[in-house]
């Protein structure tokens, strides 16, 4: 069995080390991103709602450009929030403005109670694209 094959964004926010988890996983043309939230360089959470997931989605864009990926290449998306019906709004802004234009990837979103400090945490599966 090979050994993983780990990514991390240049700026490695504190959360990585803290609790002990790579930034993503390569496996052959896939890249398996960990859950993002919108944490600081230190890994405190934005106290803003909507600043923290544009954090978020600046995060996971980190981890995918350290891959050599962007969002075009993403194809499947995981978020979670902690109260989904008062952030539904401002996350499909802020989606909105990331995403880009169809078709759009595969989206689950799932209500949940406790996020470590956060409120918001997108986790995806991309194809990393064929060098060329």
């Amino acid at each position: 069995m090979s050994k993983r094959d780990a990514i991390f964004p240049a700026n490695r926010h504190g959360l990585y080390e803290a609790h002990r988890y790579s930034a993503a996983i390569r496996s052959g043309d896939l890249l398996f991103v960990s859950g993002q939230v919108g944490s600081r360089e230190d890994g405190s959470p934005e106290p803003v709602f909507a600043d923290q997931v544009r954090r978020a989605f600046a995060n996971l864009r980190a981890v995918l450009s350290a891959a050599g990926c962007t969002f075009d290449d993403v194809i499947d998306v995981t978020t979670f929030h902690t109260d989904p019906e008062a952030q539904f709004e401002t996350i499909m802004a802020v989606r909105g403005e990331e995403i880009g234009e169809p078709p759009y990837p595969n989206w689950t979103a799932v209500g949940v109670n406790w996020l470590a400090g956060f409120d918001f945490e997108i986790k995806v599966i991309a194809r990393i694209p064929a060098a060329e």
